[in-house]
C-alpha cells in the first residue's frame, strides 16, 4: 500500500521530534503562558489591594527593576547583584563537576563483575529516597550535625592540613580542589537522575563498537576517548542542560521572590526579580547549549 503522503526520512524525524514534545508545548500555553503573562505585567506596576477588594495597579515603568538592584536587599541582607553573581558563579563551577561525577559513577554501576545488580540497588537507594533523607537519617544516628553541613568537611581534616603544610603543593591548584572534595555531599545529592542517564546511554552504546576497537589494538584509555566519549555526547548536552535547570531550582533566588510577594507584600518588585531570574537562566542555557553544541557536532561528524 502506498503511503498517500510520502515524507522524507528526515522530516519523519521531525515530525516525531514535534509530537513528542507537543504535550509539553500545550501544558506551557495552558498552565504557564498567562501565569508568565502577568508576572511581566505586575513587574511594570505598584500593585495593591483596593479598600472595595481586588487589586490595584499603577504604572511605573522600570522603576521595580530600578529599585531591585539600587535599593532592595535579600532577606540576609545581601545585594541583589551580588546574589546573582554567587549563583552564576556556583553554576559554572558546579556544573562540570556534578557533570564529570555522573558520569564517572555511571562508568562503575556499568562495569561488569559478580553482585553487580545487587550493588546497583544499594547504590541507587539514597537517589530513590531521597539523599536529603538519608544525610537526615544519618546525622540522628550519629548525633553529628556536620554531616548536614558538609562545608569544612575535608577542609578542618588532618589530610588538608598536612597537603597545606608539608606538600609543595600551589595553593592555587590545592585550595579548589579542597573546595569541591568539602562539596561532596552536595554534589551526591545532585547527582541521581544524571547517572541513572549516563548510566542508560552506556548500556545503549553497541558492544561491535567496542569489538572492533579491541581488535584494532586501542588501549582502554584510547577507547574511552574514541568511542564512549563520541557516543554519549548528545547525552552530555541533555544532563549539563538538565543540570543548570535543576540548579537554578533549588536557587535561593526563587525564595527571595517569594519573600518579596507575599512576605513583604512587594508584589511588582518580587515579579521583577521573577523576569530577571528567568532572563538569567535562558542567559546560562543559551551560552552552555551554543558552547557544547558545536562539541556535539565536531563528534558527530
Amino acid at each position: 500500500m502506498r503511503n498517500i503522503f510520502p515524507l522524507k526520512y528526515k522530516t519523519k524525524r521531525k515530525l516525531n521530534g514535534f509530537l513528542y514534545v507537543l504535550p509539553f508545548i500545550l501544558g506551557f500555553f495552558l498552565c504557564f503562558a498567562i501565569p508568565l503573562f502577568h508576572t511581566v505585567r505586575y513587574s511594570f506596576n505598584k500593585v495593591s489591594v483596593n479598600d472595595t477588594g481586588g487589586m490595584k495597579f499603577v504604572y511605573i515603568g522600570f522603576q521595580n527593576y530600578i529599585d531591585l538592584f539600587q535599593s532592595e536587599v535579600t532577606t540576609t541582607a545581601q545585594p541583589m547583584a551580588r546574589l546573582f553573581a554567587d549563583q552564576n558563579l556556583s553554576i559554572l563551577t558546579n556544573v562540570p563537576l556534578i557533570v564529570i561525577f555522573s558520569l564517572f559513577m555511571a562508568m562503575l554501576a556499568n562495569l561488569k563483575f559478580k553482585g553487580r545488580g545487587i550493588v546497583r540497588v544499594i547504590f541507587f537507594l539514597p537517589i530513590i529516597f531521597g539523599l536529603d533523607i538519608v544525610i537526615d537519617m544519618l546525622a540522628v544516628t550519629t548525633g553529628g550535625e556536620w554531616v548536614k553541613e558538609s562545608s569544612g568537611l575535608f577542609s578542618e581534616s588532618y589530610i588538608s592540613v598536612l597537603l597545606m603544610r608539608y606538600m609543595d603543593i600551589p595553593m592555587s591548584i590545592l585550595q579548589p580542589v579542597i573546595s569541591y572534595v568539602d562539596k561532596i555531599f552536595d554534589v551526591l545529592s545532585q547527582s541521581g537522575v544524571q547517572t541513572l542517564i549516563y548510566l542508560a546511554g552506556l548500556q545503549s552504546i553497541s558492544p561491535s563498537l567496542y569489538e572492533v576497537a579491541k581488535i584494532e589494538g586501542a588501549t582502554a584509555y584510547e577507547t574511552f576517548w574514541k568511542v564512549t566519549i563520541p557516543t554519549i555526547m548528545h547525552i552530555t548536552l541533555f544532563v549539563t542542560i538538565y543540570t543548570v535547570v535543576d540548579m537554578f531550582l533549588k536557587s535561593p533566588i526563587s525564595e527571595e521572590a517569594y519573600s518579596f510577594a507575599f512576605e513583604q507584600s512587594k508584589i511588582g518588585t518580587g515579579s521583577a526579580l521573577s523576569v530577571v531570574y528567568i532572563f538569567n537562566v535562558l542567559l546560562v542555557l543559551g551560552i552552555v547549549m551554543l558552547v557544547l553544541r558545536k562539541v556535539v557536532k565536531k563528534y558527530e561528524k
